[in-house]
């Protein structure tokens, strides 16, 4: 039986990231660029990855680069791509992708929710059962504070509890999440 996850944000081979979510370079291993931030990913994915799941990547594959696409190979499961704030848009970057994935997309509707890669606003949110978004490296604090201060006088006859769903690949201890992982973290 095949399973639809979500993540985001995997950043392949880009060191800064890697140092921040507490990986360095592994010295054994340099000579080939390996990093043990991209292999402790391939390992955590593919331990819940069967190869028939749908993988939906909410941006930022690598830090503004093609060189690194072929490690998605090395990841389980047809990926679907949604573009971040860091992956490079032109003909030959996407071509260049659509060798390793799917699907490309800016945006993608799924099941009622919206899968973006930077959180939608609040206004918008509230159309859609959630938004499931990466981008945020760390814990999601939007509907505690960032909704609450910037768009208070327009969001007060209406609830954006539970809308922002971050699937940040750091902070799912790189393993894509289901849609039933999903609800189950929303109702506990």
């Amino acid at each position: 039986m095949s399973t639809v996850r979500f993540i985001g944000c995997l950043h392949l081979r880009h060191v800064g990231i890697h140092r921040m979510r507490g990986f360095d370079i592994d010295p054994v291993l340099t000579t080939n660029g390996i990093f043990y931030h991209d292999e402790y990913l391939i390992q955590q994915w593919n331990k819940v990855v069967s190869k028939k799941d749908t993988i939906y990547i909410l941006g930022d594959l690598t830090m503004n680069s093609d060189k690194h696409y072929h490690l998605l190979d090395e990841l389980y499961g047809e990926k679907i791509i949604v573009l971040g704030n860091h992956d490079i848009i032109s003909k030959k970057n996407i071509l260049k992708l659509l060798k390793y994935v799917k699907g490309i997309g800016g945006a993608v509707e799924y099941k009622g929710y919206m899968l973006t890669h930077v959180p939608i606003h609040p206004m918008e949110a509230v159309q859609y059962r959630g938004n499931i978004h990466a981008h945020i490296h760390h814990i999601n604090k939007i509907e505690e504070s960032i909704v609450p201060q910037l768009y208070q006088e327009r969001t007060q006859n209406f609830s954006t509890l539970h809308k922002y769903i971050n699937v940040d690949a750091h902070l799912l201890n790189y393993q894509p999440i289901s849609m039933n992982e999903i609800h189950e973290k929303i109702h506990t």
